[in-house]
């Protein structure tokens, strides 16, 4: 990390984690951000349900909620995007505080509750999106809506036209009973009608499932079937914990979801999980405590096509970004992988 990164993170800390995390994206937009521009070779470059990626490295839903940093976050390394969540009505979410550092355990807890602009809004943004990256939206539903599952479509429908992918997120602990759309019954009613709404979009978009962590091996065992017979391109896993065991901060206690690197472990393992029932028909983007190019590595090598990362950047900054793309790039080389792809599933075996 650099001098004034460090220092700038530093300043961050000063402030409540909230109103840090908008003065954040706020100097995204005025270019004031480490801009790594594009990483990419032939060993990073990865296929992800049809879409091309310059490398497996993504941002996860919740940094960028309503869609505002698109350009500079465009040009920070990432090799894909996600945006959101978003809903068809605007919300303010949970009453605040609601965002928590627990420097600690380097963890973050969030019960934002799907704060967002709404749909419309955020349909406006994304039309105006760099085309040079890949960028998806996380799909949400209002906490007040009489038709949850009926949500997830309808923000679909509406901003489909400009993405490259979404993801169906029923896997917030922030918004009462979501949870319990991941039951079987529940979970193949609410991704037909995704589904079918994909299928009316002029252009095919790959919608991903996005998982909790703090679920049995029936119910992964259910959520794999599921996912296999129901026409989605792939998995996200995972979402945050409401687990709070071993944890040291003294904000450990609060309500919510908790993310960062007490995560790392059970996110890696409901992916294994995953990757085992699904029998690698489907990728699977890992998610969850990820914070150097060897957390990274792990996920790939538990089963992930592709990773995704945001609780690190509140201790790390962006510059964390190529490092953990450019170390991914020698472990891989390290281990006589030619691809991503090759070192998929491949767990603690080293190929010759």
């Amino acid at each position: 990390m650099s001098a004034v990164e460090k220092a700038g993170l530093a300043l961050l800390h000063r402030l409540d984690p909230e109103t840090a995390h908008g003065f954040a994206l706020r100097l995204l937009q005025l270019g004031a951000a480490p801009s790594a521009g594009t990483l990419t070779s032939a060993r990073l470059r990865t296929e992800l349900a049809g879409l091309t990626l310059p490398n497996p490295v993504g941002l996860a839903a919740g940094f960028d909620k309503n869609a505002v940093a698109l350009r500079p976050l465009s040009r920070s390394g990432f090799g894909f995007l996600e945006v959101g969540a978003a809903t068809p009505r605007p919300q303010p979410g949970n009453p605040k505080p609601r965002l928590f550092r627990l420097s600690e355990d380097r963890a973050v807890i969030n019960r934002f509750g799907f704060n967002n602009d709404g749909m419309e809004a955020i349909a406006a943004r994304l039309a105006a999106r760099p085309r040079d990256t890949v960028i998806g939206l996380n799909l949400g539903a209002n906490k007040d809506s009489a038709n949850r599952a009926g949500d997830f479509a309808t923000v679909l429908k509406t901003c489909g036209a400009h993405l490259d992918f979404a993801t169906v997120n029923v896997s917030s602990p922030n918004t009462e009973k979501l949870r319990d759309l991941q039951g079987k019954d529940a979970l193949g009613a609410l991704l037909s009608g995704v589904t079918d709404t994909r299928d009316t979009l002029a252009k095919r978009v790959p919608v991903f499932l996005k998982i909790a962590p703090d679920l049995s091996d029936g119910e992964i065992a259910d959520i794999a079937e599921i996912a296999v017979t129901s026409g989605i391109d792939g998995l996200i896993a995972t979402n945050t914990t409401l687990d709070r065991s071993g944890l040291a901060s003294a904000q450990a206690g609060e309500a919510g979801g908790l993310s960062g690197r007490p995560l790392f472990d059970k996110s890696t393992r409901v992916l294994s999980r995953l990757y085992r029932e699904t029998q690698g028909c489907l990728p699977i983007i890992g998610v969850g405590g990820i914070g150097s190019a060897e957390d990274a590595y792990a996920k790939i090598r538990a089963g992930a096509s592709a990773v995704q990362l945001y609780s690190a950047l509140v201790y790390e900054g962006l510059g964390l970004v190529p490092r953990i793309v450019t170390g991914l790039e020698a472990l891989l080389e390290r281990d006589g992988f030619a691809s991503v792809a090759d070192a998929v599933g491949t767990k603690g075996e080293i190929r010759a």
